[in-house]
């Protein structure tokens, strides 16, 4: 790490689950329609009944440093982006750290991406997409299939995405005041997440991956958030290795301003620029039944 020892430690990971776990309260208000699925090697939910049939699906990875959130957390957002790209939404309820370290999360993603596809649908029928954390987690599957020779998704969609846990970005010094991130949580998710293992490992931090042969990808980043240099760092590597990489930095917008969409104007123009991605990348062509799901 290399943001120094903050003057106030954070070891217990209820004091980062805490203000998040707050949204739920906003997401029962919302009253949007989800299933649960509760399987034995896949958890989560579907958000966008509407959209029963369609031939898009959104696999969604929800931020929270990979210690925290949920799909419940994040359903302002899924519903959201179920209406935008006219798709269902399977939200991961992935294992969280430090009870559950690297790499469960990205065993989690890759059992839930299979699960999709033994549902009947095809990966081009897919976009991965993720918001912090989980636009990390969504880079790190596209790394994983694509180290396996297997079949990738359509595309994959970061929200102010976490792509090096190893703390380099300037953008963390130069915009901490302006963002509501801390520092000192940013480094204690970390911390917990990857507990002994090395902080450049691939799979944990995308930004020091090989790039190469990956769908195409849509990032979407504010100008006045920590996380600023990550996406601008990913999206210049992912160009380089040949990657058709879009960089969006939305002015003056905060981390994951997405979830303002009912009052900023900026964050529903970003999530009806997310639909309109993965509508491009997966084309109407039909509806697709899903299979009945076993345990």
């Amino acid at each position: 790490m290399t943001l120094g020892t903050p003057a106030t430690e954070i070891h217990d990971p209820d004091q980062i689950r805490a203000p998040l776990d707050g949204m739920t309260v906003l997401s029962r208000a919302l009253q949007r329609e989800h299933i649960p699925v509760a399987l034995s090697h896949v958890r989560g939910e579907w958000v966008g009944g509407a959209n029963s049939g369609a031939p898009r699906v959104i696999l969604y990875l929800h931020g929270g440093g990979y210690v925290s959130g949920s799909p419940a957390t994040h359903r302002p957002v899924t519903a959201r982006l179920a209406r935008e790209a006219e798709a269902r939404v399977f939200a991961l309820d992935y294992r969280l750290a430090p009870e559950h370290p690297f790499p469960a999360a990205v065993v989690d993603a890759w059992s839930a991406y299979w699960w999709l596809l033994g549902q009947g649908i095809a990966p081009e029928q897919i976009v991965v997409a993720g918001d912090s954390a989980g636009g990390g987690l969504s880079l790190a599957l596209l790394l994983a299939l694509r180290d396996a020779g297997l079949p990738m998704p359509a595309g994959a969609v970061g929200l102010s995405p976490w792509f090096d846990l190893a703390l380099t970005a300037t953008s963390l010094r130069t915009n901490n005041g302006l963002d509501f991130l801390n520092p000192a949580v940013l480094q204690a998710s970390a911390t917990m997440y990857l507990g002994n293992r090395d902080v450049h490992e691939p799979l944990a931090s995308p930004l020091y991956a090989d790039l190469h042969g990956l769908p195409p990808l849509l990032i979407q980043c504010g100008s006045a958030e920590m996380l600023l240099d990550d996406s601008r760092r990913l999206v210049e590597r992912a160009r380089a290795a040949g990657v058709d990489a879009r960089l969006e930095i939305w002015d003056g917008m905060v981390h994951v301003w997405h979830f303002a969409w009912r009052i900023e104007p900026k964050a529903r123009a970003a999530l009806q620029g997310v639909g309109r991605f993965v509508r491009a990348r997966i084309p109407s062509a039909g509806r697709v039944e899903p299979r009945e799901s076993k345990a």
